[in-house]
């Protein structure tokens, strides 16, 4: 009897240097936060993280990209959805601590979905 896997499909917006960090994991993690970032926050839908790619990243660095991936429920169970303003954002507080754990958690590769700015053809 086969035993399905039960997982969630999350997105983060990143910068051009989170993504060569992510490409040198072979697209399957994301890299330790600074000291200055002591949450991961990874949002449950795409449109909002395309806004914050486009509206935050773009700005900030001269790139968004969106990314999208699997993650196993069950590590998931154990933190909140958070509401960050709308009701349209949402998002998981993972602590920067956590985030090795997390990152065991992704099944299967992290994609890029969409790419906005001026390195947006060197996505994928």
């Amino acid at each position: 009897m086969n035993k399905r896997i039960d997982t969630v499909t999350l997105w983060r917006p990143v910068g051009p240097k989170e993504l060569k960090l992510i490409e040198k994991s072979g697209m399957r993690s994301f890299p330790p936060r600074l000291p200055e970032q002591p949450i991961f926050y990874p949002v449950l839908s795409e449109a909002y993280a395309v806004q914050i790619a486009r509206d935050w990243n773009v700005p900030a660095s001269g790139s968004g990209f969106v990314t999208r991936f699997d993650v196993l429920k069950s590590f998931l169970d154990r933190y909140q959805v958070e509401h960050a303003g709308s009701k349209a954002h949402l998002e998981y507080w993972i602590p920067a601590e956590d985030l090795p754990e997390f990152n065991k958690a992704i099944v299967g590769m992290i994609e890029v979905t969409a790419a906005f700015g001026r390195d947006a053809n060197l996505a994928g």
